[in-house]
């Protein structure tokens, strides 16, 4: 799970660890999207039922790792979708029959961490990073009538530099919690960007350990026409291997 990976005390304490987590965010929507420079800026507000009902594909992956106060993380996300719907009536033209329109939208963001544990005491740890999230947003609609088709594509690329902190606290040998994370954009990509997520974390064996807790990514990106002004956030819950 993104920035949650579980990890008992003595797995903390260790000099070496790596940590690979396959994770699950269920995520609501919403913001100011505007993918097109032409096009006007469309409000978005939907619930991780409605995201759910569009998805073609949702794949989250975090990889942390430390070799002594040193330390790295790499978290990627990629959700393709797919929207329909038809068009009952057009401005000017009035109502129409036989019109729709199909939104294929792939989401992609990697977020690059590197950096230096600043506070190692038995059971608290803290971490200063610095990295980059970078993202990529492409978007086709297509509007169909009868065997007509007409097709539109476009994408947003742009890296953020962020910087952020990492705390874990182990409650038991098992049980612990967690917390990250970071802020950026400062205009050099986004206006805006920043994330926090907070987990709970249970070991069950050596090599394994279960998360759960909450996300919320917030971006602010506004260029050349083009908006992704937007807000995902909810609960996740990953399983952790550590090497």
């Amino acid at each position: 799970m993104r920035d949650s990976a579980p990890v008992s005390r003595g797995s903390e304490a260790a000099n070496w660890a790596l940590q690979i987590t396959p994770y699950l965010w269920a995520s609501g929507l919403r913001g100011e999207v505007a993918p097109f420079r032409a096009g006007p800026t469309v409000g978005v507000s939907k619930s991780f039922g409605d995201v759910l009902d569009t998805l073609n594909f949702g794949g989250f992956l975090h990889v942390w790792h430390r070799n002594g106060r040193f330390v790295a993380s790499a978290d990627a996300m990629l959700v393709d979708t797919t929207e329909s719907r038809a068009i009952e009536r057009v401005p000017i033209f009035g109502p129409v029959r036989g019109l729709s329109a199909k939104a294929d939208t792939r989401e992609i963001n990697a977020t690059l961490q590197a950096g230096y544990r600043i506070v190692e005491t038995a059971p608290f740890t803290l971490d200063l990073l610095a990295g980059a999230r970078l993202w990529k947003v492409s978007t086709k609609v297509t509007v169909s009538y009868g065997n007509f088709a007409v097709s539109l594509r476009e994408s947003l690329d742009w890296v953020d530099p962020v910087i952020g902190l990492r705390a874990f606290y182990g409650l038991t040998d098992r049980l612990s919690i967690q917390a990250q994370g970071d802020i950026g954009g400062f205009g050099v990509g986004s206006r805006l960007t920043w994330q926090v997520v907070a987990t709970a974390n249970y070991v069950l064996t050596d090599r394994l350990s279960l998360s759960a807790g909450y996300k919320i990514l917030k971006t602010d990106y506004r260029s050349g026409g083009q908006v992704f002004d937007t807000t995902l956030q909810g609960p996740v819950a990953g399983l952790t291997y550590r090497f």
